[in-house]
C-alpha cells in the first residue's frame, strides 16, 4: 500500500485553488500522457498483476475471497494496490518530462468497472490510494521547483455501461444500469479521489452524457454535504470522424449540456488523433466560457491497435493549436509517452494561453 502523503485533502486548501487558476491565465499547462500505455511496457503477466496481496485469489486486507477462476490481467487500476512504485514511477517520468498536472490511475475505479474482475468492494481504496500516490509525486517535484506548483487530477472513467443507449440491439429500450446507480458508484469514487488529496476532479472520456450527468450530480451532492467544492474539469471522446460522441452530440451540444455544472474546463480527449479533433477543439475554444482543454491520442491506432505518431508529429499539430489561441491545457491519451508530453510542453511553451471571454474575466 502507498504511502498517504502529509498534505490533507485539497479541499481544505482554498490556496490550491488559487494557484491553480493564476497558472491557467498565465500559461498553458500541461497534462500528462497515457497511463496504460507506460503500465503495457512493463509487460506484467497474472502474477504480477496480483501482487502479493491477491498470489492466491485472497484479499487478506478485506477478508474477501477472489475467484480464482478470475483473472486480473489487464485491471491496470489494481496496479495502485499491488504495484504501487510502478504507477509513482509513471506520474514522476510524466512529471519530469513536464507535465503541471497528472492524472490519477483511476480510470475504472468504479464498482460498475471493477465487477468485471469481481472486486468491486475495492472501489473507495482504489480512488483514495491512486490519489495519494499521484499526491505523494506531485508533491515532491514541486518540493524541487516550488515556483512551479504541481497538481493532481482525480479521475471518474466512464464506467463499462452507457445509460442513453441499450446494450440489446434487439431491445432498445433496455438498460444495463440507472441514473441512480451511476451516481453512487461516483460518488463513492469521488469521495476516495477527495480523501487522498485530488486538486482537481476530471469527468473523461465520456462517451455517453447522461453518464457524465451523474457524476456531476455525484460530485454536485458532495460539494453540498461538504461545503465547499473542488474544481471539476468535463471531457468528452468524439467517438470517430462523423465528428459526435457515442450517444450522438457534436462537441457543441456536449458542451452545452454540462455547462451547467460551472466546470473549471471542458475538452475532448481520445479516440482521434490532435489532427482530426482539431476542428472540434475549435468549436469549444469558440463557444466555451471556461477553459479549454483537450489530450488526444497519438493518431489512430494501426492495424494491430498500436499507435504510431511520434512525439515530435504530434508536437506539431499541437503546436499550431496553441499558436491559434485554442488551448488552456493540452496533453496526451493513449499511446503518448513522457517523450510525447515534452515534445508537446516545449511546443506551446511560448505560446500564451486561449484568452476566457470577457464577461467571465470581469466575473472572476
Amino acid at each position: 500500500m502507498s504511502t498517504p502523503s502529509s498534505r490533507p485533502p485539497a479541499w481544505l486548501h482554498p490556496q490550491r485553488v488559487a494557484l491553480l487558476e493564476a497558472a491557467l491565465r498565465e500559461r498553458i499547462l500541461i497534462i500528462d500522457g497515457g497511463m496504460g500505455t507506460m503500465l503495457q511496457g512493463h509487460q506484467l503477466d497474472e502474477a504480477g498483476f496480483r501482487g502479493e496481496r491477491f498470489v492466491h485469489g485472497h484479499d487478506s486486507a478485506h477478508e474477501h475471497d477472489h475467484p480464482g477462476h478470475c483473472d486480473l490481467k489487464g485491471n491496470n487500476d489494481l496496479l495502485t494496490l499491488t504495484k504501487p512504485e510502478i504507477i509513482r514511477g509513471v506520474h514522476t517520468a510524466y512529471l519530469e518530462a513536464g507535465a503541471d498536472l497528472v492524472e490519477t490511475n483511476t480510470f475504472n475505479s468504479t464498482r460498475i468497472s471493477q465487477a468485471d474482475y469481481h472486486l468491486e468492494h475495492l472501489a473507495y481504496e482504489l480512488n483514495r490510494e491512486g490519489a495519494r500516490l499521484a499526491r505523494a509525486a506531485c508533491d515532491a517535484i514541486e518540493a524541487q521547483t516550488p515556483q512551479q506548483p504541481r497538481f493532481v487530477i482525480g479521475v471518474l472513467g466512464p464506467t463499462s455501461r452507457t445509460a442513453s443507449l441499450s446494450p440489446d440491439v434487439n431491445d432498445p429500450g433496455f438498460r444495463n444500469v440507472t441514473f441512480e446507480e451511476l451516481a453512487a458508484n461516483y460518488t463513492e469514487a469521488a469521495q476516495g479521489l477527495i480523501d487522498g488529496g485530488a486538486d482537481v476532479i476530471m469527468v473523461e472520456t465520456i462517451f455517453d452524457t447522461l453518464n457524465a450527468k451523474a457524476a456531476l450530480f455525484a460530485l454536485s451532492e458532495l460539494f453540498h454535504q461538504s461545503g465547499t467544492r473542488l474544481p471539476v474539469m468535463i471531457s468528452g471522446t468524439i467517438t470517430d470522424r462523423s465528428g459526435r460522441t457515442l450517444s450522438g452530440q457534436t462537441a457543441e451540444a456536449f458542451y452545452y449540456s454540462v455547462r451547467h455544472a460551472r466546470p473549471l474546463s471542458v475538452g475532448l480527449n481520445c479516440a482521434l488523433g490532435a489532427a482530426d479533433l482539431r476542428p472540434h477543439v475549435q468549436t469549444m475554444a469558440d463557444i466555451a466560457n471556461c477553459f479549454v482543454s483537450t489530450h488526444p491520442n497519438a493518431g489512430l491506432p494501426n492495424a494491430f491497435g498500436e499507435y504510431d505518431e511520434t512525439p515530435e508529429q504530434m508536437a506539431s499539430v499541437i503546436g499550431g493549436f496553441a499558436r491559434d489561441g485554442l488551448l488552456n491545457m493540452v496533453g496526451g491519451c493513449c499511446g503518448t509517452t513522457p517523450a510525447h508530453i515534452k515534445a508537446i510542453a516545449e511546443a506551446v511553451r511560448n505560446c500564451s494561453p486561449r484568452a476566457l471571454p470577457s464577461a467571465l474575466e470581469a466575473a472572476a
